[in-house]
């Protein structure tokens, strides 16, 4: 067994959750980190809850990749979602970096999958050097009208699905692969019921009328304002 890589440099990262298996958000069996904080504030967004900047929320990047690398297998890659990453560049390099070290010494390479409601032009122009750390991004603001079907991915048809590695083109490359109904994972957590995935519009209406038929009413819902 190789030894892992030294710990991540030091930084702080405000943290919704974390949580493994995903199997909705990316190729295989992932983890999933959720920064807390977003500022572009999509109408319709699934997450109002990660929405404020909430210093209370702040974990050592340490903490994560402690979680990360005691993780079982399968581990396919890890997904990074919001709130919004990029706001935390500090945070999100330092988490990253130890990825791609850890993951040179894994039989098989996690890819890295971030999510972003700021353009690919902006990233490009303001974070080259974190792009560089990404296999894949999704990125642009989630428009609700826009909502697609056809994308297994994104959530609306503006937003874009670009690799940015081999690693990234063989893992999300294929048409056949991005294209279709996205995967709804359900999970419950202390009391709690998690939906992780990329609804369609109407999915979560419909859902939680569902529940409601079978006696289980939602209350504080991160989807409605």
């Amino acid at each position: 067994m190789t030894a892992p890589p030294a710990a991540p440099r030091a930084a702080r990262l405000m943290l919704n959750k974390a949580h493994y298996p995903v199997t909705s958000l990316g190729p295989g069996t992932r983890a999933g980190v959720w920064t807390q904080g977003c500022t572009i504030g999509c109408a319709g967004c699934l997450s109002r809850d990660t929405w404020e900047a909430d210093p209370a929320t702040s974990v050592d990047v340490a903490a994560v990749t402690a979680w990360l690398s005691g993780l079982p297998e399968p581990l396919d890659g890890i997904t990074v979602s919001g709130g919004e990453p990029f706001q935390q560049p500090e945070a999100l390099a330092a988490l990253l970096e130890w990825v791609r070290a850890w993951g040179r010494d894994r039989p098989v390479p996690p890819d890295v999958l971030v999510y972003s409601g700021y353009s690919l032009s902006r990233l490009r122009r303001d974070h080259p050097a974190l792009l560089a750390l990404c296999d894949a991004v999704v990125t642009g603001p989630y428009v609700e009208r826009l909502n697609s079907p056809g994308q297994r991915w994104q959530g609306s048809s503006n937003q874009r699905l670009t690799t940015l590695t081999e690693l990234g083109r063989e893992r999300y490359g294929a048409e056949e692969d991005r294209a279709g109904p996205p995967p709804l994972q359900v999970e419950v957590d202390d009391g709690r019921i998690w939906f992780i995935g990329v609804p369609r519009r109407g999915d979560m209406d419909r859902l939680a009328d569902r529940l409601r038929s079978a006696g289980i009413t939602l209350e504080g819902v991160s989807w409605r304002s």
